[in-house]
């Protein structure tokens, strides 16, 4: 009888394990990774735009908090009624994306101690709640660069 015992109790603890974990993947940690990053390579001497894509896999949102860089001040801009207006926290949602491309939100570069040029590499740190920095290599393209990817 002890021999059965010992199997069925060390089945039940584990299925009661599995119990607590996330169902689905819903609970679990915010998973952020960031695609199609670039910047149009700026007409000013003293400003320019980035746009990317940030992608939470996990099932816990997150918050982008703020944005540094080497190249100059950076600050998150949200189009809200056709103007727009710098945020102080963007979410990330859930199994979500958190999109900046041109018209929409997208990230300004301001007070720039260069003007990069198209074909250098801007390094971006984004800042959020729960992923901690991100950090992020731009790459400048041409002005008029149009990515396939629609931002």
């Amino acid at each position: 009888m002890r021999r059965v015992v010992a199997p069925v109790a060390v089945l039940t603890g584990v299925l009661v394990l599995a119990g607590c974990g996330s169902e689905g993947g819903k609970d679990s940690a915010a998973e952020v990774s960031v695609s199609g990053a670039y910047m149009p390579q700026p007409v000013s001497e003293s400003m320019a735009a980035g746009y990317l894509t940030v992608t939470n896999k996990g099932g816990t949102k997150d918050e982008l908090t703020s944005v540094t860089s080497d190249v100059g001040d950076v600050t998150a801009h949200e189009t809200v009624d056709s103007s727009m207006q710098e945020a102080k926290d963007l979410p990330v949602p859930a199994h979500g994306q958190l999109v900046f491309r041109s018209g929409g939100n997208h990230l300004m570069f301001e007070k720039l101690k260069r003007k990069p040029m198209q074909g250098e590499t801007v390094t971006v740190k984004l800042h959020f709640t729960e992923s901690g920095t991100v950090t992020v290599k731009m790459p400048v393209k041409s002005a008029t660069y149009n990515p396939k990817t629609g931002h």
